[in-house]
């Protein structure tokens, strides 16, 4: 909630707040560095950088990022070694979120965007084919995991010509593990090999180059992303989420995930004022895919996804800060 003062303010409550904003501003002027969590993946890298530009031109707090991937960096975040993560994507580690959460190292500050996905999929033109590109349907009835072993044969791994390939996240994160036991539970792991590339853009562009030539694709993805905004793909069908399923063999679909803003608990004492600016800030899938669409197409970098948001979605992120921060922040996008 926005934080309202009365006009007329009693001494008790006018010097409480004057030692709170004089304490914030002098934090920010000592030098106060704020560490956020470089984790590797575009989405989070652009929303570290329209955070960066906001606390830095706006609250004065000089910003660091820390690179590493989910479970490193949650690590760091828990020990104080990291001060802010962006995009926790909470449901992918729940184990060490909740021991966190509980023993009060970590405070979740909500969501970062609210309709986040993720799950196995296949282009859309595999099942019914694409007339404009001259593409027939090759799999037609395809729907659902359990149909796949039938289709291994499309799904041909170029390195081994005996079973399929299923594309699966990047090294490190949390999904790589499930994804591999989601195949065995599945029973798919005899007609198809596990193929880990070894980051994100070699993910999207395994997926990005098989689209272009119309040719079949099987693997992981989640939304927000460039790909999933520009490219038709159709998710297979899992049977639904079930919390005790999901514990012993992840036989079903991914579980809706959270994607929060968590934080050191020590934040609070730290910087005050950040937190209540990471309270307010919340986005849209559809706002990151058109920043990571708007990347793709200009060559452009994180950092500067991160100024077009923030001359795009004005009405957007001034809602988020006092008004004398968002004149700071609109006076150095100039």
């Amino acid at each position: 909630m926005e934080r309202k003062f009365p006009l007329l303010l009693v001494l008790c409550v006018l010097v409480p707040s004057l030692l709170f904003f004089t304490g914030t501003r002098a934090a920010a002027a000592s030098g106060d560095v704020l560490v956020l969590a470089d984790l590797n993946w575009d989405s989070v890298q652009v929303h570290n950088r329209i955070a960066k530009f906001i606390l830095e031109n706006g609250y004065g707090y000089k910003v660091q990022f820390t690179p590493g991937a989910t479970i490193t960096l949650f690590t760091g975040l828990v020990r104080g070694d990291v001060d802010i993560n962006m995009e926790c994507w909470v449901e992918n580690q729940q184990e060490a979120y909740d021991k966190a959460i509980a023993e009060g190292s970590v405070i979740d500050l909500g969501a970062n965007f609210p309709d986040s996905w993720q799950g196995w999929l296949v282009p859309t033109y595999v099942i019914k084919g694409d007339p404009k590109r001259g593409i027939k349907p090759m799999a037609p009835d395809l729907k659902s995991v359990y149909d796949m072993p039938k289709y291994w044969k499309l799904f041909k791994d170029p390195e081994d010509p005996n079973k399929g390939r299923f594309f699966t996240c990047v090294p490190g994160w949390e999904c790589e593990k499930i994804n591999e036991k989601k195949i065995k539970a599945y029973g798919l792991d005899k007609t198809y090999n596990v193929f880990a590339p070894g980051s994100d853009a070699a993910l999207n562009g395994s997926m990005a180059a098989a689209y272009k030539k119309g040719e079949p694709w099987f693997g992981y993805y989640w939304a927000p992303t460039w790909v999933l905004g520009k490219f038709d793909m159709t998710p297979l069908e899992e049977p639904p989420y079930d919390p005790k399923i999901w514990k012993k063999t992840y036989k079903c679909a991914y579980p809706a995930v959270r994607v929060n803003i968590v934080v050191n608990s020590e934040l609070l004492k730290k910087a005050p004022d950040v937190v209540e600016f990471l309270k307010k800030y919340e986005t849209t899938q559809a706002m990151a895919n058109k920043f990571l669409a708007y990347m793709q197409d200009n060559k452009a970098s994180t950092e500067d996804a991160g100024k077009w948001f923030l001359k795009t979605y004005d009405s957007v992120w001034t809602q988020w800060v006092p008004a004398e921060v968002a004149a700071k922040v609109k006076a150095a996008l100039k």
